[in-house]
């Protein structure tokens, strides 16, 4: 017999990790819900027609492909091997899993064009799979909460973004990060100014990875590419601009002074901050990084990424503007905005820096236990008017001794147990135990409801 195990960059999620997990979700969704956000789900296959072409060359590796069912292989015709895997695959595979969230929703919104109040406000909370290099922080089965705006090319949706993210954060008590800002203009006015126009698209795949392989790296990477030393010399600034609020923004002017679809990023941008100041946000945590590259290719305008600063891990959460997106569905013209966060780095950081509150890890409230057949019968009404009062109640299965059923208590966190005795059945006074803190009561049930229950407001 085989000794069971998962693939690598999978894993399986207890109650504890799901308690958090869910903990983490609730703080999110209901931020999503106060800015107007309503719930989709997409499934978890698409046509690789849809997926294909839509994250850049390395995003098209990653993607996972499916087999056709039966015999996949009886459209491949032996001269087909000679073209490699590219000639093969269309044969093969018509299927993948998601890579991310937002290329489905545009297909979504593409298909369900006439259904939906334009502009659309979606938020998504699904699993997506990448064949990436498992490492720590990144997986290849991940969830992914996106929230995402089409139907406007209003800046007021980035704006909201920022605020999200602040009061994300504030809730999940992760307060010490920075948002990252840039516009893909920008990156496309850089590729003008430096002698390479149009190819933006390998300028960012090379400098998003700036703070992992260094500068010394990206400029070989774009040696590599095709750029010459004077088109390197050309992107030193790149470098050496300060990251900033609105006074980095008179050097990039500068800089990019002859590219208008440059100095467009910068004014997008520009409102973007203003925006955020008015609405009344003391000391945002923004901040210009003109590095800022992100490797989907999907994105035109702002960009987006969230760093925790008190834990040595990737992005906690990313997004930006895309305004092509849902024309290679047939949809043309609609502009759409998002962000992501990144479920599994937000709980490996507040993990480290243990920031669950003790109440995300409990489920049950209030444990019934019984001395033998005829408390076990009394316990059950008791737990229906407990449960109708709101409050989580289990009663203990069997009939054995009081310690390990106690025992049953402190291992799940169970904070309140009722004591059900033949004295308790004779006087209708039942007796409770705070487990936290050992101090006992007893009184009729619904004395010990309102204690159960005032006990809960003050944690």
């Amino acid at each position: 017999m085989s000794k069971p195990s998962l693939p690598r960059g999978t894993r399986d999620f207890g109650p504890e990790t799901m308690a958090k997990r869910t903990f983490i979700l609730q703080q999110i969704t209901s931020v999503f819900k106060k800015f107007g956000f309503l719930p989709i789900e997409t499934p978890t296959l698409e046509n690789l027609s849809v997926l294909m072409g839509k994250y850049g060359e390395e995003g098209d590796q990653l993607l996972f492909k499916v087999l056709n069912s039966g015999n996949f292989l009886s459209q491949v015709d032996p001269l087909d091997y000679a073209g490699g895997a590219k000639k093969i695959l269309p044969k093969i595979a018509e299927k993948g899993l998601r890579y991310d969230l937002t290329v489905p929703f545009a297909r979504f919104v593409s298909m369900h064009r006439n259904e939906l109040a334009m502009p659309f406000k979606r938020y998504q909370i699904q699993p997506v799979w990448r064949a990436d290099r498992p490492q720590r922080g990144r997986y290849r089965e991940f969830y992914q909460c996106d929230a995402d705006v089409v139907g406007t090319d209003s800046l007021l949706c980035e704006a909201d973004i920022v605020l999200m993210l602040h009061e994300i954060f504030d809730k999940l008590g992760l307060g010490n990060f920075i948002i990252k800002i840039n516009n893909r203009k920008i990156l496309t006015g850089i590729a003008e100014v430096i002698g390479k126009p149009g190819r933006e698209a390998e300028l960012c795949v090379a400098i998003d990875k700036l703070d992992k392989i260094g500068q010394d790296k990206v400029e070989e990477e774009l040696i590599e590419k095709g750029f010459e030393k004077s088109h390197i010399q050309a992107l030193q600034p790149i470098f050496k601009l300060d990251l900033g609020d609105e006074s980095s923004f008179q050097s990039l002017r500068d800089w990019l002074s002859a590219s208008p679809v440059g100095l467009q990023g910068i004014a997008e941008l520009s409102h973007v901050w203003q925006l955020v100041k008015a609405s009344g946000i003391e000391n945002p945590k923004i901040q210009l990084d003109v590095t800022l590259a992100r490797g989907l290719s999907y994105y035109t305008g702002a960009i987006f990424e969230v760093k925790a600063l008190d834990v040595a891990m990737g992005s906690i959460s990313g997004g930006g503007r895309y305004d092509n997106l849902t024309g290679s569905f047939g949809l043309p013209g609609v502009s759409g905005v998002g962000i992501s966060l990144g479920v599994d780095r937000i709980f490996d950081v507040m993990e480290e820096l243990q920031l669950f509150p003790s109440s995300a890890m409990q489920s049950t409230q209030v444990l019934l236990t019984s001395m033998d057949e005829a408390s076990f019968l009394a316990c059950l009404p008791l737990a229906k008017q407990l449960r109708e009062q709101g409050l989580a109640t289990e009663v203990y299965p069997d009939t054995v001794k009081l310690k390990k059923q106690l025992d049953y208590a402190n291992k799940k966190q169970i904070p309140f147990v009722i004591v059900v005795g033949s004295d308790e059945i004779a006087a209708q006074q039942w007796s409770l135990k705070n487990m936290q803190t050992g101090e006992q009561s007893r009184g009729d049930l619904s004395t010990l409801i309102s204690l159960i229950q005032s006990a809960h407001v003050t944690e």
